[in-house]
């Protein structure tokens, strides 16, 4: 399967489309990319109050879903397929607060012709903690030709 690398500019367009959708991944409007292509993502945002759970931290599931879509945009700059999720893992490993500003840094480690391996690390940009871990594993075997972004 021959690919087209591609750089920030695609990471930047198809992050815009995603979060300016009607649908869930309007959620992710908050991200700011700030590099990418080649297959890696970079992006930031600062933790606001309708981010929290109910222990006033950032919630769990708005972290599962930076960590899907944000991997996939890192696929996607390596010119696959988005494809599904066939796996996706999340180790959350400290809190971060209203105000902090949150780091995505998210890798391409192998995209094959049917799998992709991504891994993701979400990290406070005021002292370099990480506070989540993860990565999903899609399946991307589709035609290119029937993508919509």
């Amino acid at each position: 399967m021959a690919s087209k690398k591609l750089g920030i500019e695609t990471v930047i367009e198809i992050s815009k489309h995603a979060s300016s959708s009607k649908g869930f991944d309007r959620v992710l409007k908050m991200i700011k990319i700030t590099g990418g292509g080649d297959g890696h993502a970079l992006g930031e945002f600062t933790v606001g109050t309708e981010h929290l759970n109910r222990q006033g931290t950032l919630h769990g599931g708005l972290i599962s879903t930076i960590v899907d879509n944000c991997t996939s945009y890192a696929l996607i700059s390596k010119g696959s397929h988005p494809g599904v999720t066939a796996n996706l893992s999340v180790s959350f490993t400290a809190p971060a607060y209203p105000g902090e500003l949150i780091e995505i840094d998210c890798n391409t480690v192998r995209a094959g012709k049917k799998m992709a391996y991504l891994d993701c690390i979400l990290r406070r940009k005021s002292d370099g903690k990480i506070i989540a871990k993860g990565g999903q594993v899609k399946y991307i075997q589709f035609d290119k030709e029937k993508l919509d972004f």
